[in-house]
């Protein structure tokens, strides 16, 4: 059964692999399943069809025959629970990975979408450096938390997993804002997300459509 998924026709992360697709696009890639992908404009996300599917506008989605999910964690947990690769066979280690998964999408990623939305929202407020530092001050801390966590570890818990392939797109947002330099063991842990085949293939993928549309 086919799956196909939506992403933006015109990402506004301009081919960094940022958009939330692109989490989706690498769980497949690891896990060797084969999608179609439905590119949809700004437009066409607040459009019936596609709300009957994602009730807030968003990317991505996922159909495979009746089944419809929207939120990327959603999804990736959905893959990894019907695919192996993605999720460990030992049930407390299994518990351990979704526990992560859970950690990257409410612990550490709201304080780095925060930042993001200070930046394009807030820029040209009086107040934008002071709001700046204290959001960064809590990415610090976090990051600081997540690194002596880690160590010197490959991975999360072990070898890879769901929980890794979420934390390293979370953290990958840091690109360009100089803080995730900080903690070089994380910068490390984001550069082995990146070596991954599975990795290159999903952000080659979501590339080739911005390319296409920058140049159509």
């Amino acid at each position: 059964m086919t799956v196909t998924i939506t992403a933006f026709e015109r990402s506004p992360d301009r081919g960094r692999g940022l958009a939330r697709d692109m989490r989706v696009r690498w769980a497949l890639e690891e896990v060797g399943q084969p999608y179609g992908v439905r590119l949809l404009s700004f437009k066409a996300m607040k459009e019936p069809a596609h709300l009957a599917l994602q009730p807030f506008g968003q990317i991505p989605t996922y159909e495979e025959g009746d089944l419809a999910l929207f939120e990327s964690g959603a999804i990736v947990f959905h893959i990894a629970e019907h695919h192996a690769g993605l999720l460990p066979d030992n049930a407390n280690a299994r518990a351990r990975a979704i526990t992560w998964m859970f950690a990257a999408l409410t612990t550490m990623e709201p304080p780095i979408v925060d930042r993001e939305i200070v930046g394009y929202q807030e820029g040209k407020e009086t107040w934008y450096e002071q709001r700046l530092s204290m959001v960064d001050e809590r990415i610090r801390i976090r990051l600081g938390e997540l690194s002596g966590r880690l160590g010197d570890g490959d991975w999360l818990d072990g070898e890879f997993s769901a929980a890794d392939l979420l934390m390293v797109s979370v953290l990958l947002r840091l690109q360009g804002s100089g803080i995730l330099e900080e903690y070089p063991n994380l910068s490390a842990y984001v550069a082995r997300g990146e070596a991954r085949p599975a990795y290159k293939r999903a952000f080659d993928a979501q590339l080739a459509v911005f390319l296409a549309a920058a140049t159509g």
